[in-house]
Parts: C-alpha cells; structure tokens; sequence
C-alpha cells in the first residue's frame, strides 16, 4: 500500500495556508511565459483558474466540449455561495463556516483543507463583486444574505436564483480578457479522451474535435483538470445529459488515485420525475427552505387538495424532527426524511413519491410586514407575493413552466434527487493528484466536503480552488520541478492517441443492435435501486455482479451509428457510459466496503435508533482512495488517515 501524503505543512490552522504560500517555490514573471499550462473543464474553478494563471504570465490552453466556457454546468447552480464575511453580524467566523463545513460533512474531510477554503471565502465575493457580479444588496447598498441548510448564521450571497451564471460570467469575462491578449488559447467542441505521461509526470492530453472526429494531442508542461462531477453515472440527476467523468475517469485509468467515489449528495428539492421517458431532473434552490415549509399530510393516502388539509392535519416534519435547524437542515439529512414520509406511504401527488414545499405561510407574513393598518387579506397576499417574487421569481417561473402549476397558489412538489458528488480525483493540499503535474480543482477532486456538502459551497469550493489555491501551488510545482521539453512526436504522445484511437474503433466496430441511451438506463435504475439514498450489504452485491454483466452486454450489443471522424454524438455518449459503466462498479466496491453510515453515504444497517447515519470512526476516520490495477482487475484501496485536532469528532446533530 503506497503511502498517500497529503503534504499538509505543520503549525496551526490559523496562519498555516499564509505561511505556506510564503514558504512555497515562485517562478519569476520573466520565466512564466516559458511555460505552458492547459486548463481542461470551463465551469467556475476552470475559468477562474485559466483567467489567474494567464493574468500571472503563463502559457494557458483551455478546453471544453461546449461552444462556449459561459455554457459549462456551473451557470445552473441556483441559490448563492458561501463567504464569512459575518455582514449580518450573528455569530459568523472564519472558524465557524469551517466547522459548518467539516460537521456538515460528517466528519470525513480533511481539516487544513476546509480551514483554507473558509479563510478565503471572502475573498472570493471582493473579487466577484470587483468584476461586477450583481450580488444582492440591502436597501442602503450593502450586499445582503440568506439562510442555507447545515448553518444557524446567513453567510449565503446570491444573485436571485442565478447565482452560478452571474459568477461564471465575471470569470469568463476575465478569460475573455486573457484570450484578447493572446495569454489564452481557448479550444471549444474539443472533449479531453487520455492524459499523457511522460516520465512520471502529466504532460499534455489527447482531444477528440467534436465536429471533424479528429483527434489531437497537446503538450504541457502541468495540467489542471477541472471537470465536474460524476453524477450522471445515474442517468437521472441534476446535471445537464452531457456532464460526465471521462475526463478524470481516464486520468484514474493513469494512475491518478479515484477517492471516496460512494460519496454522492442527494439534493432534497427537486421536481420530481414525471415519466419513463425523461432524462434528467431540475433542481429547486435549497435557498427556497428559507421561506418555504416541508410537509406531508399526517394521514397515509390523504390525496385531498393541499388547501383542504389543515394545519392541524399536516406532518411539517423537518421541523418536528429538527427543532433547532427545521426546514434548514442538511441536504442529506433532510432527504432521508423526505424518503421515510414516502415510505411511510404519506407522500404526494399522482405518483406518491414527492413531498410538498409550501410557501403560503411566507406569503401573508411578507404581506403583514409590508401592509397598511387595514389592509385586506387580498392586499396582504400580494404585496407576501411581490416580495417572494423579488427573492425566488425566476424559480417559481421554473417551477410552474416545468409542472403548469402556480407555487404561489399551491404548495410545490419536490424530492430528493442526485446533485453533487464529493468523491473524485484524491488530491494533496496542493491540489494535486498522485500524478505528479496533475492538479484537479472543483467538483472534480475530493478534497473540501467530506461525506456530505453544504449547500452553497460548490461555488465557493471552484472559485477558491481557481482564483486563490490552484495558481500558487502549479507555481511551486514549475518552480521546484525540472522539466525536459517535450512535443507532440514523442513516444508517449504517440502512443496514448494510438490507445485512444482503438478504443473508438471498438466502439464503432460493435455494430449491435441496442441504443447507448438504453445502457445508460439500466445502469442509472441498478445504481438509484441499489446505490442511492440507502445502501446495504445484499443491494451492493447484487449491483457488483450486475454491473459487470451490463458492462459486457454494452460491449457486445451498444449501436453507434454515423461517421467516427465526423460530428457523432452517439459516439460521445458511448465514451462516456463506457466509463460510467467502470466508475458504478467502483461506487458499489467502496460503498460496501465502508462498513458505516456518514453523510451521503446511508448504509441500512448501520444507523441509529431514530434513522440517523451512525459512524465508525475506529475502523473508517480515513478517505478510501483507489488505484486502478488494470481492464477487469480488481482495484487497490489505500487510505489517508484523517484527524481532528481543531474541532472534536462528536455525532452528527441538528435536533
């Protein structure tokens, strides 16, 4: 078992990621246009990072498989991003959103890493709001804040519920800039397929061009892999169709350790599925907890209106359950219990599987508050509506364009639903994976969340990775590394397009007689059944047996029709579920070999007497992180001891 360092330096978190950047290796600014960086991935950490490296002098290459960075997943997050900036003056600290962020996470992050996060957190809303973000601001001008779930303080900034596409445009605005300039050199429609390797070290990347089939390698001297998430190894989830893991999939496939890849974030409020023929779900901001009320009706079966069910007849059970955090609490603990009411048979709507989000009683009290004495109760309930509509208008439009229900006359339907993975990519405090010069920001990597993320986190996660971690430590990396030039002749070069070259001619050549829509299908309902919100030991089994039985049938059957060197969409899909098809299997292997309940990670038979997640932390305080051994071979799991010398491991409570 190779020994995972996660080169955390010594001394206490308070001052420790300042020192460390003192104490790291620089490149002077006459030197730093000699080397050249490709930055794959143009979601919030990969702008943000391209944009800082090249406004530092170096050499970038950007890559996405979009026409435009400003289309990467990151323009979908909704709700806000965190910052401790303590404007609401209520308690909040730099240690307080840390120790949020590490209970939230169930006690399976590692502390230096959270700490750093939280400590740049504010820097990251001056930046934005420098590049003209239009974060929401108080009457008087200052920016303003909201609730999010896991956190008794208002940290959250938020642009409406568009929070992610106003950042995405202030970072890609700065790319813009660097790519005027010529410091940029940004290929679109271009899908990273390999990672190469040259002595040890990440050197460049095999592309396929989307629109010709033609493949193309590039050099580099680091490369910084800023992806997103796996998700969609599930089929149905928040993310858009395309989003994928290949990229980080194949650099695993490389040698790049795959850490904690049964960590995977169920939101608690989305629109629930609708049908057989749908392919993917649409998320509702948690910032709608704020306001909005969970309930179900008390009775089993009561399909009455919603209106006709008193409150004496409705179950509000995150506030029964969780008197301290109500409505707010954890994404994961909240969608556990929207599950239990279900199972119970109390859920809504003409499947049953959903649970209502009211807003009814926000609307009189926001209209009480605005209202003349006198006012009648058709006066208060639309001025209560001007108000939600200030705050959440364009997710109510969603909502009702989505369901062709009002949520301002009636109660939304939500349930949980995949969202976010924090497994990926293991990686150092440099951010660096177990190949040397390849670093992995955001979503991607493993490293901020623990077993379970705070909502309004992801955001903050990308742009302190992109703006204020990534551009120090492949600094120190080209700074302390000596480097033989290389190009595209080489023999790894070549050989690493020859390997991704057959593997598309494989694809192709199986001429079977089945869709790759219909494998991804089968997989996402074995991983929703047996791998979703629960877990346990039989279902585990059962899904590592299945998988790998799909796996064949997808290699023996799978039709791709088309041209391979030209625009074929089928193919791209292939590549993907392929991978998808590795990674699930892995999912259930770690799944079941971490005999205990954290987080997002909900093993049945470990939990509590009341139905909370029970950890063990004598066998499991550590990040399973595993190495790829070969096609059909059975992987290594080595482990990152993880400890608590800052905050005390203690249960897990929101009561």
């Amino acid at each position: 078992m190779n020994k995972l360092d996660s080169q955390v330096p010594s001394g206490s978190l308070d001052g420790l990621w300042t020192q460390h950047k003192f104490d790291m290796k620089l490149v002077n600014p006459a030197n730093r246009r000699k080397f050249e960086v490709i930055v794959v991935g143009t979601g919030l950490a990969g702008a943000s990072a391209a944009a800082t490296l090249a406004e530092q002098g170096y050499k970038v290459k950007t890559f996405t498989f979009h026409d435009s960075p400003r289309r990467a997943h990151s323009i979908a997050a909704q709700g806000g991003i965190n910052a401790a900036k303590n404007y609401q003056n209520d308690g909040d600290s730099v240690f307080r959103l840390f120790y949020d962020t590490v209970k939230g996470g169930d006690f399976r992050s590692r502390e230096a890493n959270v700490y750093r996060l939280a400590e740049v957190s504010s820097n990251i809303i001056d930046q934005c709001v420098a590049q003209g973000v239009p974060f929401a601001r108080e009457y008087g001008g200052t920016l303003t804040n909201r609730s999010f779930g896991g956190a008794q303080v208002s940290r959250t900034f938020y642009a409406r519920g568009q929070t992610g596409q106003q950042l995405l445009i202030g970072a890609y605005q700065a790319m813009s800039k660097q790519i005027a300039n010529h410091s940029i050199e940004n290929h679109v429609r271009k899908e990273m397929l390999d990672l190469v390797i040259v002595d040890g070290r990440a050197r460049g990347i095999v592309v396929r061009d989307l629109t010709t089939g033609k493949l193309e390698k590039h050099t580099a001297d680091a490369v910084v892999l800023c992806t997103g998430g796996y998700g969609n190894v599930f089929y149905l989830s928040t993310n858009a169709m395309n989003s994928n893991a290949t990229a980080a999939w194949r650099c695993h496939r490389r040698g790049a350790y795959f850490a904690n890849p049964c960590y995977t974030q169920i939101h608690p409020t989305c629109i629930p599925q609708s049908g057989e023929g749908q392919s993917k779900l649409t998320l509702m901001s948690e910032s709608l907890r704020n306001d909005g009320r969970v309930w179900v009706p008390k009775d089993q079966g009561d399909k009455r209106h919603p209106r006709e069910i008193s409150d004496a007849e409705r179950d509000y059970y995150l506030e029964r359950v969780y008197p301290s955090f109500g409505n707010l609490a954890p994404r994961d603990v909240a969608s556990r219990q929207a599950k239990y009411r279900v199972d119970e048979g109390k859920g809504v709507g003409e499947t049953g599987v959903a649970v209502f989000l009211d807003f009814a009683d926000a609307i009189k009290r926001y209209g009480e508050q605005k209202a003349h004495e006198g006012a009648s109760q058709e006066e208060i309930i639309k001025l209560g509506k001007e108000v939600v509509s200030e705050k959440y208008g364009n997710l109510f439009q969603i909502y009702q364009q989505i369901t062709g229900e009002n949520p301002y006359e009636e109660p939304m339907r939500i349930y949980p639903a995949v969202h976010y993975t924090m497994g990926g990519l293991w990686v150092d405090y440099h951010l660096q994976s177990t190949i040397p010069g390849l670093f992995v920001a955001g979503e991607a990597n493993f490293s901020d969340h623990g077993a379970n993320r705070l909502g309004a986190s992801a955001l903050m996660q990308g742009l302190a990775d992109g703006y204020f971690v990534i551009p120090y430590t492949v600094g120190n990396y080209l700074g302390s590394t000596k480097l033989d030039p290389v190009d595209t002749n080489n023999d790894a070069f070549k050989a690493t397009e020859d390997e991704t070259q057959s593997r598309i001619n494989k694809l192709i050549g199986v001429k079977g007689s089945k869709s790759v829509d219909h494998f991804h299908k089968e997989l996402g309902k074995i991983m929703w059944e047996y791998v979703g919100m629960a877990r346990d030991k039989k279902g585990l089994e059962k899904t590592i047996e299945e998988i790998p039985k799909l796996r064949e049938a997808f290699w023996n059957d799978v039709l791709i029709p088309g041209d391979p060197q030209a625009m074929n969409q089928e193919l791209e899909k292939a590549g993907r579920v392929a991978d998808f098809l590795e990674l699930g299997e892995l999912m259930a292997r770690d799944a079941l070999t971490r005999e205990e309940s954290c987080g997002g990670h909900f093993r049945s038979e470990y939990q509590t007497e009341d139905g909370e997640a029970k950890r063990d932390d004598n066998n499991f305080c550590h990040v399973a992180a595993w190495e790829w051994k070969g096609e059909n071979q059975a992987q290594d799991r080595h482990r990152e001891e993880l400890t608590f010398e800052n905050v005390k491991l203690a249960t897990r409570s929101y009561k």
